[in-house]
């Protein structure tokens, strides 16, 4: 018979396997964020790695280490997003240069800012529009590079022939170095306005700083491209830096994550750039960036609803790794809740299911007491029978009559073989005794 021993195992074992499936669950589908990530930027002293050195920092606060992996810009990055074994997880990308349909497999956490392109030169002359630098050297940035995949679509669209040399110089140290040398006689280099590069040769009294008049067009030629103005002063107001309005040529820039990466990994980055970008800035009003739509990459889910809803109760007033703490014994508690549940509510059904077959076995040991009954039984033979109905009793016995109806009807069976077994006795014996007398 299936006792209470037997009860305890199942109830175990239930127990154990909803613990291990619970436990599979959060594994699964609630894995621990990662302590280190890596955002891929671009050249030394550029823009995107002063970006990548300010989350960097921000991160931190949260003891989530960055590796802030230098690269030679936009083509590079998307590429190692792409890549699963690279380790970089993100990335910073200029618009323009790839999509979702290109990359389906990244999400984007908004654009983050206006980036440039800036065209320096030296010369005595002022160098009207980009057509002027036909037939200069000009170095463009590393093959990869954002500004150099843009200065190559706005030199094809100025009809530059193969006297112009476009040199791919590695980052804009080189660049400015080269110009400064008499290498080259331009520099097409993107950045923010405060980069030290971009500052240095702001201030240079020798270096001019091109102006696009048909920022416009470039613009509608280009959709990826917008019309950028830098005021008169706005650099140094008591120089008059630079000196009148300059129209500009620019794009923005877009934090892109691998889609598998972490939400709590993506919830730190979007605060981060919030608190990065909120501010105004030369080319942009306070509160405009991070802009919430992306319009060539899907938004990470996170990253969505924290610009509409804000930060959650839990993370508005709790440290990042106690919410995620939190996160997770919550998952871990509803994935055991929803399977154990099911298992206890079978149980009760299981545990009768074996205690009918137990029943039955014992009905089959009843009937061979009843089919011996039909035949001409000794003295012996009945009370060997009635030994076996006692050991049926027995077993019988541990059944919690009131958990089964089979029960009770066994036993009004089981008294009714006894007795008529008890009966065939006296009359075997009565028989006997005349017999003997």
């Amino acid at each position: 018979m299936l006792g209470l021993g037997r009860l305890r195992y199942f109830v175990g074992l239930a127990a154990v396997v909803g613990v291990l499936a619970a436990s599979w669950t959060l594994v699964h589908f609630f894995p621990a964020p990662p302590s280190k990530i890596t955002i891929a930027t671009a050249t030394g002293g550029s823009t995107y790695e002063l970006l990548g050195n300010r989350y960097k920092a921000i991160l931190a606060r949260s003891h989530v280490d960055v590796a802030v992996r230098l690269t030679n810009g936009a083509a590079e990055n998307l590429r190692l997003l792409q890549d699963k074994n690279s380790g970089v997880a993100v990335g910073i990308v200029a618009g323009g240069v790839s999509d979702a349909a290109q990359s389906p497999d990244l999400r984007s956490l908004g654009r983050v800012n206006y980036q440039p392109f800036w065209i320096f030169y030296r010369s005595v002359d002022i160098w009207p529009d980009v057509t002027s630098l036909k037939g200069e050297r000009i170095a463009v940035g590393p093959v990869g590079s954002d500004n150099q995949i843009v200065a190559k679509k706005l030199f094809a669209l100025s009809g530059f022939s193969q006297e112009t040399k476009v040199l791919p110089l590695a980052g804009q140290a080189a660049a400015v170095e080269a110009l400064a040398e008499g290498q080259v006689d331009a520099v097409f280099i993107a950045g923010a306005p405060d980069a030290p590069n971009i500052q240095m040769l702001l201030r240079d009294p020798n270096i001019r700083l091109m102006n696009f008049p048909r920022a416009d067009a470039l613009s509608r030629i280009y959709p990826f491209l917008v019309h950028l103005v830098l005021p008169a002063g706005a650099i140094d107001f008591a120089n008059n830096i630079p000196p009148a309005d300059i129209n500009l040529i620019g794009t923005t820039n877009a934090v892109l994550v691998r889609n598998d990466l972490h939400p709590q990994i993506v919830y730190l980055l979007t605060q981060a750039l919030m608190e990065v970008h909120g501010d105004a800035g030369p080319f942009k009003s306070a509160g405009e960036f991070p802009a919430q739509r992306d319009p060539e990459y899907p938004m990470a889910d996170t990253a969505r609803d924290f610009y509409r809803n804000g930060p959650t109760v839990l993370n508005r007033y709790l440290p990042f790794w106690i919410v995620n703490y939190m996160q997770r014994a919550a998952a871990l508690l509803v994935a055991a809740t929803a399977v154990l549940v099911p298992i206890f509510g079978f149980m009760p059904r299981l545990f009768t299911w074996f205690r009918e077959q137990s029943l039955r076995k014992l009905y089959r040991r009843l009937r061979d007491v009843e089919e011996a009954l039909q035949q001409d039984l000794s003295v012996h033979q009945a009370e060997a029978l009635l030994n076996d109905l006692e050991q049926i009793d027995q077993a019988a016995s541990v059944v919690p009559t009131r958990d089964s109806d089979l029960f009770f009807v066994f036993r009004q069976h089981l008294d009714q073989t006894r007795s008529r077994l008890n009966s065939r006795l006296v009359e075997t014996r009565d028989k006997r005794a005349k017999i003997a007398s």
